[in-house]
């Protein structure tokens, strides 16, 4: 899985840190997305996952492997 975040479509809601704060943060000043980890490991996933879908902006893409 590759993660991508577009922080010009961040909202700042915080839904991605609720969801999988190992993979996602955000910036003090202003909330918006920060990306910690672009190649979750397995166990991650579907936190991720849920942090996407749970995204109010979509500011979240996911590539999943083959």
């Amino acid at each position: 899985m590759n993660v991508v975040v577009d922080q010009d479509k961040c909202v700042g809601a915080g839904q991605c840190v609720l969801a999988a704060s190992d993979i996602f943060d955000q910036r003090e000043e202003d909330g918006i997305v920060v990306l910690l980890d672009p190649s979750p490991s397995a166990d991650k996933r579907p936190a991720v996952r849920e942090a996407a879908l749970l995204c109010p902006a979509a500011a979240i893409r996911l590539r999943e492997s083959e």
